[in-house]
């Protein structure tokens, strides 16, 4: 198979971006526009750094989406999600820039995005984004990542 024309980074070596700035996320062509169906991306390794203390933070991202003409390019997210290992920003700040710079690239009919963070200073934040309604007939499962339990 041919690759689609267009792509800068698939098909070969390709440094991880300094910065969510740097990064260059990518489209290809939905190759089943006329039938609505789900895609699940799961990132269970994020990284970010505390903007404050410079201190990483880790999280687990879950993203759901229904496309609509276009495909996020998978090399091209896990570059750009790698990006922000050295980017400082909060919890809330990484997640809701991830979905909208998907939504802006995509224009998906619904997109969901899961970010459950662990816990820094003994409390754990998760922050959910969700856009756009999600299709009669179209089956997405639950995320069904586990709340962070300490010990227990």
């Amino acid at each position: 198979m041919n690759k689609p024309s267009g792509l800068s980074q698939l098909g070969h070596q390709t440094p991880i971006p300094a910065s969510p700035d740097q990064a260059v996320l990518e489209r290809v062509a939905n190759p089943h526009p006329d039938h609505p169906y789900a895609v699940r991306f799961t990132a269970p390794e994020f990284t970010s750094l505390c903007p404050i203390t410079g201190q990483p933070d880790f999280a687990h991202l879950m993203l759901d989406y229904v496309p609509g003409d276009w495909l996020v390019e998978s090399k091209s997210l896990k570059l750009y999600l790698a990006s922000f290992r050295n980017h400082g920003a909060f919890h809330e700040d990484c997640t809701v820039a991830i979905a909208k710079k998907l939504l802006t690239l995509l224009s998906p009919l619904w997109l969901r995005l899961g970010g459950y963070w662990y816990p820094r200073g003994g409390m754990p934040i998760d922050v959910f984004f969700q856009a756009g309604e999600l299709p009669l007939g179209v089956w997405v499962p639950p995320q069904d990542v586990p709340t962070y339990r300490g010990r227990g």
